[in-house]
């Protein structure tokens, strides 16, 4: 599909070679989730009910070192977010998280490459995650300079590429043309997710994950869980 940057045998290679430098990586995870899509969900929005309401879990100095201490030699993180690089919508923040809750794939516009798609597979197959949520963000520069069809240079230009298809699929329909794109860029990262075989797409047919599109806006800090055909 246009939308993600193209693969290549070198996708292989690294993925032979994150099961050298990922300890987990060895074998399918044999410890099951302690907690589902459902609840990892509802503890994802909890969290960002906070966020909004500026009533965040502040944790003292000890608290963190424990918590450190306990997720030093492992983790369990119980979603994944795949989320923006923007520097305004730190997933761990937004969704008032601490250190082990959440594994995070940031990229310009959310793209997923190679790299970000082994990464999430990764989390799925060796560390359990029930839940992939793609969250697109209010004001996305890498969105509007791909609506604005802006001439970047360098790999800047590989970005704009992926998106390109979002801004197509919406382009002429009512209402901001940027805020549609974003949007609909969400949704389809999800889909193309959804969809990717191996692990991904067998751990969704069985029920064990679930991936969704959100978005935030960076007006009010507030997440909504994206329905295609929905606004």
């Amino acid at each position: 599909m246009a939308r993600y940057l193209p693969k290549s045998t070198w996708s292989t290679m690294a993925l032979l070679a994150a099961v050298t430098l990922f300890p987990a990586a060895a074998a399918w995870s044999a410890e099951p989730s302690t907690i589902d899509a459902e609840g990892a969900l509802k503890r994802l929005l909890e969290g960002n009910a906070r966020f909004v309401e500026g009533k965040l879990h502040s944790p003292t100095a000890a608290e963190v070192v424990k918590r450190r201490a306990e997720v030093a030699h492992s983790q369990k993180p119980f979603a994944i977010i795949v989320s923006c690089s923007d520097s305004r919508v730190g997933p761990e923040i937004v969704f008032d998280q601490g250190i082990g809750d959440i594994f995070v794939v940031r990229t310009a516009g959310e793209v997923v490459d190679n790299a970000a798609l082994g990464s999430i597979e990764y989390a799925v197959a060796h560390l359990g995650a029930p839940l992939v949520v793609v969250l697109g963000h209010e004001r996305c520069g890498a969105v509007s300079a791909a609506v604005a069809g802006a001439k970047e240079p360098g790999h800047i230009a590989d970005v704009l590429k992926a998106i390109q298809p979002a801004v197509d699929e919406t382009k002429g329909k009512p209402g901001d043309a940027v805020d549609n794109a974003i949007r609909a860029n969400a949704l389809d990262v999800a889909a193309h997710l959804q969809a990717t075989g191996p692990i991904l797409a067998e751990q969704v047919k069985s029920g064990r994950l679930k991936i969704m599109g959100a978005y935030i806006s960076l007006d009010t800090g507030k997440v909504e869980m994206l329905e295609r055909g929905k606004k």
